[in-house]
């Protein structure tokens, strides 16, 4: 093993962190050691700009069986039964490859889930995209849609719920987010990545290694760059039929208690993997480089350690059981073959036969430092918080600026993304996408089902980072309370732009108490993210975008609620304050181009009492429907309520504010639920005892959807649409756009 002397500055090592890794190692590293610190000490990798700041949210629980630390979290769902979630983002290979960006995305996520021992049952999805006016940004959608569909609908494992937004800060770079959740059953035991049992042996099985998506790792911890598009080659391909294979030998190995333990290879395959699982059990492991499998000749150590081919599994096997364990993988036509075995010496060894090519210490490679930068309040939001929406002049045609809002993409039906996704596969989903704020899956062989939900207006977090990611908890756990479903735990998706900016790193720490609050205050711990810094093109960062996964639970599937009008003649009830707050709202940017102002305040202790009291009611039986209050306020959530159970409603607003604010007013907290006469008595009551406000609206009706507001003490018709007229324009707009 040589000691030849490398330039530290082109692997993306600084002069600080070189001359940490001499003293580790108390020699100069070689060109190989270097390589394999340079992505273990990555952003994607290491987590060194985030790490010290992610150890403020909320981590346990008594539901929380396993929290951060592993591939993925596992919570209890009661009866011996526990649920395995984990979000992951695939930015910048989707942005170059959108397909095999977002498929690999899909599949890397779904290895996290089965390396925790647990069947993959569903899948969810947040995207965000620049205006579908330009070209570009629609080819980038229908790739990843098409990529994501492509490996899930392969797999059978179904998407059921999912976000798509579109705005001017994602042209120069997309996000593509995949959730995954997995089931433990009664007496399955929950693995995990460690290496431990000297001399037990190291196995890989899967793919044979190639070329592809090497320095993939790198590639993420860096901005996108008009170089990025000649790196294709870090954009490893997926193989879902393989994926399909290898989760059910993978899920036989656990079940037969050979594996000591076992990890997925993806960001910086063989390295990350083997050094993570060494450092985890307190073990050495050695690798010899001669015995990994590979699809192609003349491949290099460097090569072979960095690649991020896909559909690759590394175990740790009890000694004398490989054979056993071939046979399964055999089985399911998988490849597999030892290439390492644990040691005692804490060390990381990669061997070329009898020639050490690379020696260090598994602890050190797999603790990247740690770095807390200067924060700074961005200057834009001094002018953004000064603004006066009385500049403004007042819409005359409310019918008009319906439409405008509920053809917008953002808020207009995404079918054309969900009819490319099998979401009934498996069986168990109860609830069509769209139908519900949340995806609800059934657990087979029990009464219970899971509400999964996935959520961020990041509009909301870039003009108010903390309060932004705290509302997007909020709107998390409030679709699933809307759908029946207690909220339990959170898995967050945290996407910002280059945290060496004082600027990002000042929004990352506030998005990060933000949610440690809400997160707190909602009862519900993280257990598990991903973090996605250097979002940027050509200097300009996305706005800061912390997506919230979130997992419920419906311990009776005859609570199952959605978000339809069911019936002619139901009450329909607001739950929470209308308090009209315009600032970042969806009317602002649609009707005037603007992303300003001051956003909804957020009171988290109301946020509570609401969604305990609508999730009482709902258990009750006394709620029909419930659709939460969002994005184009309360006219289109009711328009919504319309659409989907092709209704109408007659509703009248008895409130001193202008009709905008009545209308598309985005207050936090507020929940539209529709219910029988006879049930209004006890709603009422509950809401007294829960203390929170709430409003008789309206009825539902037939055909036309009919707001009357109270203004000026006169009452006027502020819209009168035909419910076909705003189902045409909802279902449509996205369509239109895709089929140019």
């Amino acid at each position: 093993m040589g000691n030849d002397s490398v330039n530290w500055e082109d692997v993306g090592i600084t002069a600080a962190e070189y001359e940490l890794i001499v003293d580790l190692l108390g020699r100069k590293p070689n060109e190989l050691e270097l390589a394999l610190f340079s992505v273990m000490w990555s952003e994607h990798c290491g987590y060194k700009y985030s790490r010290a700041l992610l150890s403020r949210l909320p981590t346990e629980g008594r539901q929380v069986l396993q929290g951060p630390g592993e591939n993925a979290g596992v919570i209890d769902i009661q009866d011996g039964q526990a649920a395995v979630m984990k979000i992951e983002s695939h930015n910048h290979p989707s942005a170059i490859e959108p397909y095999a960006g977002a498929a690999t995305g899909v599949g890397g996520i779904l290895r996290d889930i089965f390396t925790m021992g647990a069947r993959p049952i569903a899948g969810l999805n947040s995207l965000r995209f620049g205006p579908l006016s330009d070209p570009h940004q629609r080819s980038l959608l229908e790739g990843a849609v098409g990529g994501m569909a492509g490996y899930g609908n392969t797999v059978g494992v179904p998407m059921i719920a999912g976000e798509i937004y579109f705005d001017e800060s994602y042209s120069g770079n997309c996000l593509v987010n995949a959730m995954a959740v997995g089931l433990l059953d009664k007496g399955d035991t929950i693995a995990k990545g460690l290496a431990t049992g000297v001399g037990n042996l190291v196995m890989a099985a899967g793919t044979p290694t190639g070329r592809d998506g090497i320095e993939g790792a790198a590639f993420a911890s860096g901005e996108l760059t008009e170089e990025s598009q000649e790196r294709r080659s870090a954009i490893p391909k997926g193989y879902p039929e393989t994926g399909k294979r290898l989760i059910e030998a993978s899920l036989e190995a656990i079940k037969s208690g050979y594996l000591v333990g076992i990890q997925d290879m993806g960001a910086a395959g063989y390295t990350s993997s083997a050094s993570e699982m060494a450092a985890r059990g307190g073990h050495g492991i050695e690798l010899d480089m001669n015995l990994v499998p590979v699809c192609e000749d003349g491949m290099t150590p460097y090569e072979i350690m960095l690649s991020e081919t896909q559909e690759r599994m590394l175990f740790v096997v009890e000694a004398g059981k490989e054979s056993a364990v071939e046979a399964i993988f055999s089985r399911w036509d998988i490849p597999v073959a030892v290439v390492g075995k644990v040691t005692d010496d804490g060390l990381f060894r990669l061997k070329q036969g009898d020639v050490v090519l690379a020696e260090v210490p598994a602890k050190a490679l797999a603790s990247a430092p740690t770095y807390q930068t200067e924060a700074r309040r961005p200057a834009y939001l001094k002018k953004t918080a000064n603004f006066n929406i009385d500049s403004l002049p007042h819409p005359e045609n409310h019918n008009d600026i319906l439409l405008q809002l509920l053809a917008s993409p953002n808020i207009a039906s995404k079918e054309w993304a969900i009819q490319q996704f099998d979401y009934s596969a498996g069986g168990c989903t109860m609830v069509p996408p769209g139908l519900s704020g949340a995806g609800i899956i059934r657990i087979k062989g029990t009464n219970k089902a899971i509400g999964l939900s996935v959520d961020c207006n990041s509009r909301l977090c870039y003009l108010d980072p903390k309060s932004g990611a705290a509302a997007a908890v909020a709107e998390a756990a409030r679709n699933l309370v809307c759908s029946g479903a207690k909220p339990l735990a959170v898995t967050d998706g945290l996407n910002f732009g280059n945290p060496e900016k004082p600027e990002i790193y000042w929004q990352f720490a506030e998005s990060i108490d933000g949610i440690a609050e809400a997160c707190t205050v909602l009862d519900t711990p993280v257990v598990g993210g991903n973090v996605s810094f250097y979002n940027e093109s050509k200097g300009q960062a996305i706005y800061p975008t912390p997506v919230i996964g979130m997992l419920g639970l419906i311990e009776d599937i005859k609570h199952v609620c959605t978000q339809d009008f069911k019936e002619a003649g139901d009450l329909i009830i607001l739950l929470g304050a209308n308090k009209g707050e315009l600032g970042g709202s969806e009317y602002l940017q649609v009707i005037h181009g603007l992303a300003t102002g001051c956003p909804p305040e957020l009171d988290l202790h109301l946020e509570k009492r609401v969604q305990d009291m609508c999730l009482q009611a709902i258990r009750e039986g006394l709620v029909r429907s419930a659709h939460d209050c969002s994005e184009g306020g309360l006219a289109a959530a009711l328009a919504e309520c319309c659409i989907l159970g092709e209704l109408g409603a007659k509703v009248r607003l008895d409130q001193t504010m202008s009709a905008r604010e009545l209308l598309y007013g985005e207050s936090h907290s507020r929940i539209v639920v529709s219910t029988k006469q006879e049930n209004l008595d006890r709603l009422q009551e509950l809401a007294d005892q829960h203390g929170v406000p709430w409003e008789l609206l309206g009825h539902v009706e037939n055909d036309v959807l009919e707001i009357t507001g109270v203004l000026d003490d006169k009452a006027r018709t502020l819209i009168n649409l035909s419910v076909q007229e705003l189902k045409s324009t909802w279902r449509e707009a996205i369509k239109c756009h895709m089929s140019r």
